[in-house]
């Protein structure tokens, strides 16, 4: 997630290097690359090899969605394997009173996380670096 960020955080500003986004993002380079990787396939960045290469989003930041690129990498939002769609069923699904709290839990960090994009996370990523830095103004 915190690559995408980068990558949308620089998205008007060109390719990043994965270089780039290892220093910046304190990410190890080879997690990374699998990581990029799976983004690729899945259509959220591109790259482009060679000298001036790097990589970029696919679409506008505002176009992708945190359920979205939580979904690819770690499946379904469900907290438990019962309330995710693809469940086997369960004798007790109906009676359940754990499963319909997690249900409610689901659905309410699907909403939240369907509805905020990366560039929601930009622009809250902007304003705490503006008000880390002036905090630390005034203290010097």
């Amino acid at each position: 997630m915190r690559a995408l960020v980068d990558l949308a955080l620089n998205y008007r500003k060109g390719m990043r290097q994965i270089q780039e986004i290892v220093r910046e993002e304190d990410i190890p380079e080879k997690f990374l690359e699998q990581i990029l990787i799976i983004l690729k396939n899945a259509g959220f960045i591109q790259s482009k090899r060679g000298i001036g290469g790097g990589y970029f989003l696919s679409k506008s930041p505002d176009e992708i969605s945190l359920g979205d690129v939580i979904r690819l990498i770690d499946g379904p939002l469900s907290p438990l394997g019962c309330v995710d769609t693809n469940h086997a069923n369960c004798p007790k699904e109906i009676t359940c009173g754990i499963r319909s709290v997690m249900l409610d839990v689901a659905n309410a960090t699907a909403e939240i996380l369907d509805r905020v994009t990366l560039a929601d996370v930009c622009k809250r990523t902007r304003g705490m670096r503006e008000r880390r830095a002036q905090t630390l103004m005034y203290y010097i």
